[in-house]
């Protein structure tokens, strides 16, 4: 071959491999549209049909074959920033005339830190009402912390004879 077929012969492979590694299209447009927020038109520049570019929130999300969660979208990080839902709670020990108090373990399986509003009904033998308590509890992401729920009214730590309260204690 001559030397001007070999530059020639070069400068194509070189044009092809600018625009393989560009990810040239030729006009398709590429994605979806769901509710009109994902820009799934165009053509030219960085696509590739294995992406689609959400124009709301400057973000990218490769479609895989096997990846069954097409709707979300935001920027990366944003899972960790998201506030906890809300954390299990289970009662440990009722208050009693030496305990004036409810202990109860508040499990926080998010995988952020949050704090959980945890209230403890206490009631009589008749199981009608006496007092209700209110107590704000931290907990690590992942993590479970003991707490005591305090009664309010100690002159009716003779009448408790048991404790209720709910299994979710919401995050405040």
């Amino acid at each position: 071959m001559t030397s001007r077929g070999k530059t020639l012969k070069l400068t194509a492979v070189s044009a092809l491999v600018v625009l393989a590694l560009t990810g040239f299209s030729t006009g398709r447009g590429h994605g979806g549209s769901s509710g009109g927020d994902h820009d799934g038109g165009g053509g030219g520049g960085c696509s590739s049909s294995s992406q689609n570019h959400d124009s709301s929130s400057g973000s990218h999300r490769d479609y895989d074959d096997d990846d069954d969660d097409y709707g979300s979208s935001g920027s990366g990080g944003s899972e960790a920033s998201m506030p906890p839902d809300a954390a299990t709670v289970t009662l440990v020990d009722c208050a009693s005339e030496k305990t004036p108090y409810a202990t109860v373990e508040v499990d926080n399986d998010d995988t952020v830190d949050g704090t959980f509003s945890v209230t403890v009904v206490f009631k009589d033998a008749a199981g009608e009402e006496l007092a209700r308590s209110t107590e704000e509890v931290s907990v690590p992401a992942g993590g479970t912390t003991t707490a005591e729920v305090p009664v309010d009214d100690e002159a009716i730590l003779p009448q408790i004879d048991a404790c209720e309260l709910d299994s979710y204690a919401p995050a405040v």
